[in-house]
């Protein structure tokens, strides 16, 4: 899965660049690297790499604004951002902006290769058993399950990160039925993506604004209250 998959690092520590350069690389990654925003842009020119990992805290242009400039150019690019343990905040803004995953630093190599290849897992293959053929309509949009895309009403392709489709995915193969969030992980088959609890209300207040006519007053993904979420068909 990761032999010829492209990585590009961004984060303004020169020893990190170098550490993960070489670590990616005896894995089999083609691996590129940035120091600063201002940078990683042009390198999008040459080739979109399959995933970045992002640094948020840099002078200049910030790794957050980075992320929504990929989510808005590049959809269909992993981000994984670098943070603080104390970052709350960076990471809320993160996760709403559309990144992948994060990973507090000081960070374990072995883990950060497991979200790297969990993200790309996601991005890259489907379970052949959940999928069915066509478009199915949710909220004023069509999910086209075979491509994993979401269009509006016009046809016009929307962004949705990996994420994002699998909890769409997730609704629509249960319908009329309000799960908790243990059960949309487990459905989604994040069971090893250990984020805070909130992520999955982030995500679908992403999504809500997406899809539903009223985001304020949602009709497609509801809230049960004291359960979890109920995709209403």
């Amino acid at each position: 899965m990761t032999e010829g998959t492209s990585l590009l690092v961004v984060d303004d520590e020169p020893e990190i660049c170098e550490i993960l350069l070489e670590y990616f690389g005896q894995q089999g990654f083609i691996v590129l690297s940035a120091y600063s925003a201002e940078q990683a842009r042009p390198l999008f020119n040459k080739k979109v790499p399959d995933l970045v990992i992002l640094d948020i805290r840099m002078p200049g242009e910030d790794g957050l604004s980075l992320a929504r400039w990929l989510r808005d150019t590049h959809p269909n690019v992993g981000i994984i951002m670098l943070t603080t343990a104390a970052d709350v905040v960076d990471r809320v803004v993160g996760l709403e902006i559309g990144a992948d995953d994060y990973v507090a630093k000081p960070f374990d190599l072995r883990e950060l290769l497991a979200r790297v290849k969990s993200v790309i897992r996601r991005r890259h293959q489907a379970d052949p058993t959940e999928i069915t053929e066509g478009r199915i309509r949710i909220g004023v949009c069509e999910l086209d399950l075979d491509m994993h895309k979401l269009f509006d009403a016009s046809g016009h392709e929307v962004p949705i990160t990996a994420m994002e489709f699998d909890l769409l995915r997730v609704f629509t193969e249960h319908p009329n039925r309000a799960l908790n969030r243990d059960q949309i992980m487990e459905l989604a088959h994040h069971r090893d993506w250990d984020v805070y609890d909130r992520s999955i209300d982030l995500r679908i207040m992403r999504l809500r604004r997406k899809i539903e006519r009223n985001p304020e007053k949602p009709d497609t993904i509801k809230t049960v209250r004291g359960v979890g979420y109920m995709y209403v068909q």
